[in-house]
């Protein structure tokens, strides 16, 4: 299917608002970093021309050149006809503020966790005191690299077991010119890492059960399913992250994690850890944190 625009619309912002009407006749699903049609339209509208993604200095009214149309469209036929999320059609992404390359060996980049790296992790740990940081699952590195932009001090080690998924990490550490304090290594959760401790663990892992993979929509399928499929509850690898991070943190360290969905089968599989579930003003739930003691109380002294 292309997309035409009608000789009606000849500014910026009636051919954003063209294609927001299109993203929506044909039913896409927006839950990668984009709330609604209309950002994925200015999105991609302004991507296709080169101007900022936040739009500074951009005229909304400005009339479009037919090849500036044509360079719109073309990006908005993709979107609907291949049903791929826009940050798959561009190549990049954006968390807590920072430009990622992404393609379809990781996930795109959507996680509360960037509030919470912002924050610093305060109140929650000292951010003076934090001077090692893992991220388990990393994909294209985004919480990692963040942590490690946020926490200057830190050392940070992105560990995932997908070969493609560490290249990734490993371009967008370059891009950031973190190669001194972060380091990419090939990690199936903690075997990867011998007896490393961490006052600090961070993990977006797969959580998805079978039942839900299922039922996903066109555009999670494009993601890759070693990053979401996680067994028949979604509890396969988060289990092994609480089973053993207590003897990988140092004394004070925090374990957060996100298990989004997953929720409520976490509480209902460990029902006598005291998750302790974060609230994120930006919206965004199912994140919990764990100390270093009270793993260590449920799974063994650390």
């Amino acid at each position: 299917m292309s997309v035409v625009f009608p000789d009606s619309v000849h500014t910026l912002v009636e051919a954003m608002r063209y294609g927001e009407a299109r993203f929506v006749a044909a039913g896409l699903c927006f839950g990668h970093g984009m709330d609604s049609p209309w950002d994925e339209a200015v999105y991609l509208a302004f991507y296709a021309l080169g101007l900022p993604p936040d739009g500074g200095g951009v005229d909304p009214r400005r009339v479009l050149e037919a090849p500036e149309r044509a360079a719109i469209a073309r990006f908005y036929a993709a979107r609907i006809d291949e049903r791929r999320p826009a940050a798959y059609l561009t190549g990049e992404a954006w968390f807590a503020g920072l430009r990622l390359h992404v393609n379809a060996h990781v996930l795109i980049p959507r996680s509360p966790l960037a509030e919470l790296v912002e924050a610093r992790f305060e109140p929650w740990i000292d951010p003076q005191r934090v001077d090692a940081v893992l991220d388990i699952g990393t994909g294209s590195g985004c919480i990692g690299i963040a942590c490690a932009v946020a926490l200057p001090r830190a050392r940070v080690d992105l560990v995932d077991v997908s070969p493609e998924a560490l290249a990734v990490a490993r371009e967008n550490v370059r891009l950031h010119d973190l190669e001194g304090r972060v380091q990419v290594r090939h990690s199936d959760v903690y075997s990867g890492v011998d007896a490393r401790r961490y006052d600090l663990i961070v993990s977006n892992p797969p959580y998805v059960s079978d039942e839900e993979m299922r039922g996903l929509p066109a555009e999670y399928r494009h993601e890759p399913a070693l990053g979401l499929r996680a067994g028949p509850r979604g509890l396969d690898v988060v289990g092994r992250i609480l089973a053993a991070g207590h003897a990988h943190l140092r004394r004070g360290g925090i374990l957060v994690v996100e298990v989004g969905n997953s929720q409520g089968a976490v509480e209902q599989a460990w029902p006598r850890l005291p998750f302790t579930w974060l609230e994120f003003e930006r919206g965004g739930d199912g994140v919990f944190l764990l100390t270093q003691a009270q793993l260590g109380e449920h799974f063994g002294p650390g």
